[in-house]
């Protein structure tokens, strides 16, 4: 027998408000979505811009403005950016310079938000300036909402 089909709708925010990568919020926390007869909110996995990946890679990040080189780690990955592993927490905003010592691809970022300091280290949140989806040699699956 053949399951009925479902069609997420997503509405546009009503408010805006920027954020710390100028995107635009809804004055509300989450955006409702309509499944049948039910409304929820998107969860925070549906609302990102790209899949995370969980993988290790040692990375070289060279501060703008600064002439010494940090070494750290990737905690997540994503086409538009990655989490990092870091020895200091680095300010919102601050650009970057982010090596694949492997590869010795380099690409352009910026600190999305100031990091917190766990037990590994200051994770840092970065995003690409520019699209760069290979720049981490991971196929990511497109987002399904």
């Amino acid at each position: 027998m053949k399951q009925p089909t479902h069609h997420l709708h997503h509405t546009a925010p009503t408010s805006g408000r920027t954020g710390a990568n100028g995107a635009s919020h809804s004055s509300q926390q989450h955006n409702p979505v309509k499944r049948g007869n039910t409304t929820r909110n998107l969860t925070a996995e549906e609302r990102r811009r790209a899949q995370r990946v969980l993988l290790r890679i040692n990375v070289q990040i060279q501060v703008e403005g600064k002439t010494s080189v940090m070494q750290g780690q990737t905690h997540t990955v994503s086409e538009n950016g990655a989490m990092l592993i870091l020895s200091d927490i680095l300010p919102q905003n601050t650009k970057i310079s982010i090596e694949n010592p492997k590869t010795q691809k380099k690409v352009e970022a910026r600190v999305v938000r100031q990091g917190q300091v766990t037990n590994e280290g200051a994770l840092v949140p970065v995003e690409f300036l520019a699209p760069s989806p290979s720049f981490w040699s991971v196929f990511f699956p497109p987002i399904v909402n």
